[in-house]
């Protein structure tokens, strides 16, 4: 398994991608010091809340993180296949 370091670094490095939610809605995210905004909403998601979320893989689906902040969001980064098996 990729460390959370490995994780963040791809998150960090599409910032400005298009992802999408289970639901199909698409988003982009900024970052913002060690967190990120997604588009359409101004949650502010820090990084502690995608590790506690990284540590729970693999997820169900966003009902497995709700305790977290933006689970649809940070199911959606987690498990795109551009963070969780990036080619390298």
């Amino acid at each position: 398994m990729r460390s959370f370091e490995q994780i963040w670094k791809r998150i960090v490095e599409l910032e400005g991608a298009e992802f999408r939610q289970v639901r199909g809605k698409m988003f982009t995210y900024r970052m913002s010091g060690k967190a990120f905004i997604p588009s359409t909403t101004t949650y502010l998601v820090p990084r502690s809340q995608v590790e506690k979320a990284w540590e729970r893989m693999p997820l169900t689906g966003p009902g497995a993180i709700s305790d977290l902040v933006a689970p649809s969001y940070v199911f959606a980064i987690l498990t795109d296949s551009r963070i969780a098996n990036p080619a390298q």
